[in-house]
């Protein structure tokens, strides 16, 4: 008897029958359940020492290393797998979406089913976003782990001094890699990457890296194009980096990306995390490309103070540093593209969205914190 009475139920639901309000349906107590859920993570982001204690340092440990374990070993990029889907499935939804308006089929339960689709779909991706990974954008970090006091409240000649030491250790290891450059393949440089975090392990415990997971993208060619060095994926615990790069960035964004792994969620904590992993390797190439880069980050600041101490910086570059350079230049301006400018557009807003006002430019403030490091333990 109850088995009729819920196949009538769902046979009257199919038709369109059903009476009772949306919300005190299965399905939509399930939803009220989910939105809730969504409000509490956004809400937690309030509580930094919440966050760090028992997310950063707790939950989000076990979190990641599982996915890591779990994916980790997959020859391809799952994250980019399951991305395309997801794209698939939206732009399908939206072609029946603008067919049904077009021949004049809309209705009323269409329209509720339509946004319940969306409300579904963007409430379980908002969740898993920030219970897997996303609320490490509200943690503490490593400026307290460190007891590090970063701030913006630095003066030029400070920020002149900091860019000298680079440019110094720049052409220094320049000149101990020779040339040309002799560039490793993907796997001798994951291996690197990982051996330079086991460096810095001994040095600071909560720096270690265990379950190796760093991939390169199934879209590897267009990451030029789209202009990205990397990316983390925190539906799979997978680090991303564009192999396609000209061969000296990569040491530096594979340990960048190995950074944000470890829960260091900002671009420019990031950047410095990376730096600390990268210049604890003894090979000369994970030295140049940290010092390269952060050589930029810190004379394109000091450009907007000074322009002529920053042009003055650049003159004493080494002369392979500058071939460096501009085949740098070369390779980002023959890949200069709207889509491209499009999408880091639209991750600009995205850091943004996620404490981090200063989008793009958060990736510079790297400089910041090297002061910071460079003032408490005179490095």
């Amino acid at each position: 008897m109850q088995a009729k009475k819920r196949t009538q139920k769902a046979k009257m639901r199919k038709s369109g029958k059903d009476q009772r309000p949306y919300l005190k349906t299965r399905s939509g107590k399930c939803l009220i359940a989910l939105l809730l859920f969504c409000i509490l993570l956004s809400m937690l982001s309030r509580f930094p020492a919440f966050i760090e204690h028992y997310y950063a340092l707790g939950l989000y440990p076990v979190i990641a290393g599982g996915l890591r374990i779990s994916f980790g070993w997959l020859p391809f990029s799952l994250g980019d797998l399951l991305y395309t889907l997801l794209g698939i499935f939206m732009l399908w939804r939206l072609i029946r979406f603008i067919r049904i308006l077009v021949k004049r089929r809309w209705s009323k339960p269409y329209g509720f089913k339509s946004l319940y689709t969306v409300l579904w779909t963007g409430g379980i991706i908002y969740a898993l976003f920030y219970l897997f990974w996303g609320l490490n954008y509200s943690r503490l970090g490593i400026a307290n782990q460190l007891g590090l006091s970063v701030t913006k409240d630095y003066n030029t000649e400070e920020l002149q001094s900091l860019t000298q030491n680079l440019l110094k250790k720049t052409n220094q290891d320049r000149r101990r890699l020779g040339s040309p450059i002799e560039l490793p393949n993907a796997k001798t440089l994951f291996n690197g990457a990982v051996q330079a975090y086991q460096q810095i392990d001994k040095k600071y415990s909560f720096l270690a890296y265990r379950h190796r997971s760093i991939k390169v993208p199934i879209y590897n060619a267009l990451g030029g194009y789209l202009q990205y060095t990397g990316y983390y994926n925190p539906f799979t615990g997978e680090a991303q980096v564009n192999t396609a790069l000209p061969g000296i960035l990569l040491p530096y964004v594979t340990c960048h990306e190995m950074a944000h792994q470890l829960g260091y969620a900002s671009e420019d904590e990031a950047n410095f995390v990376g730096f600390l992993a990268a210049t604890a390797s003894p090979d000369p190439l994970f030295q140049y490309s940290t010092h390269l880069e952060l050589f930029r980050y810190a004379n394109s600041e000091l450009w907007y103070r000074d322009s002529n101490m920053a042009r003055s910086n650049y003159k004493q570059l080494d002369t392979l540093v500058k071939q460096d350079l501009t085949h740098l230049q070369a390779f980002f301006e023959a890949h200069e593209n709207p889509i491209g400018r499009f999408t880091t557009k639209i991750y600009g807003l995205f850091l943004k969205a996620n404490q981090q006002p200063q989008g793009l430019d958060t990736y510079d403030q790297v400089t910041a914190w090297l002061l910071a490091y460079q003032k408490k333990f005179k490095k």
